[in-house]
Order: structure tokens, then sequence, then C-alpha cells
């Protein structure tokens, strides 16, 4: 059982500094992005909500995988497995939902949307495209780190617990 938490405590902290690296890219590929067409103007990042959202939550995952991989080391803050399991799963709900922000951006860039006559961009503004799409891969990835994370947080706070008793032996008692 040591074992298994001396591996799950490296697992964590792992995870949590490789985020950090993965959300710098996204927010540094995402925030140099522009790109201008004669016919259309200058595109850039900050004309993007979405975009936008995703840097801010990028910054937000960094910012606290940082913190959260220090305080995993003090000893005061382990116990404290709730504080991590809400704010772990927090922060994958946030980098969700900026990636399926991003994600939809990124597909009526390429396909538009005829029904309401917008047009696909990506044939003008193919650099600006292929970027968003490299920080959404990197962002994805960082999601990813936060889904694992959000698991071994939840395994750590309800491991603190004993286990149900089937319905025969909780009427015993």
């Amino acid at each position: 059982m040591l074992k298994m938490i001396a591996t799950l405590k490296l697992l964590d902290f792992s995870l949590r500094m490789f985020v950090i690296p993965l959300s710098v890219a996204s927010i540094w590929l995402t925030v140099t992005n522009h790109q201008e067409n004669s016919s259309y103007g200058k595109l850039d990042y900050s004309n993007l909500l979405g975009l936008r959202y995703m840097v801010c939550v990028s910054a937000i995952s960094a910012a606290y995988a940082l913190v959260a991989a220090v305080s995993s080391w003090v000893k005061r803050l382990v116990t404290k497995a709730w504080i991590f399991f809400i704010s772990d799963q927090l922060v994958a709900y946030l980098m969700l939902t900026s990636g399926a922000a991003v994600g939809e951006i990124i597909y009526l860039a390429y396909n538009g949307d005829r029904k309401v006559t917008w047009s696909e961009a990506c044939s003008s503004y193919g650099s600006f495209c292929n970027r968003m799409k490299i920080a959404l891969v990197l962002h994805a990835l960082a999601f990813s780190c936060f889904f694992v994370l959000a698991v071994i947080s939840a395994f750590r706070a309800f491991s603190l617990f004993e286990p149900p008793l089937p319905p025969q032996e909780a009427e015993q008692h």
C-alpha cells in the first residue's frame, strides 16, 4: 500500500509539472497567433472570445498546477485531499469547456456554416488556423493530464472512508 501511495504521489507531481509547459506553449501559440490578409484584413487571437477564454484557462491551469505540485510535498496540505479533489475537478472542467469552445471555432473556421452564410476562413488564414490547431492539441494534452489528476485526487479523497456496507449487513447493525 505504501508503494502505491508513493507511486501515486510521484505520478501526481509529474503530471502537474507536465501541465505547466503544455499550458505555457498553448498560451504562447495562441497569443502570438495573428495573420493579415489583403482581402479580409488582420485576424488576431483577441478577435475571438473563445481563444481569449482558452488563454485565461491555460494560465489558471498552469498556475494551479505549479501551486498544487509544490503543495503536494507539504505535509499539512497533503492531508487536505478534498481541496485537491474539488480544485482538480474544477480545473479539468474549465479546460474541457475552453477546449470545446476553441474546437468549435476551428470547426467553423474550416467548414463555415452555410445556414447563417458564414464562409470558411482557413483558406484565407491558413497559418492562423494551423497554429490554432496546434494550440488546441497542446491544450487537450494538458486537459488529459488534469483528467488523470482528477481521478487520482478522487481516489485519494474517497479512500479516506470505509466502503459502504452491503444492504444485508447494514440492516443487522
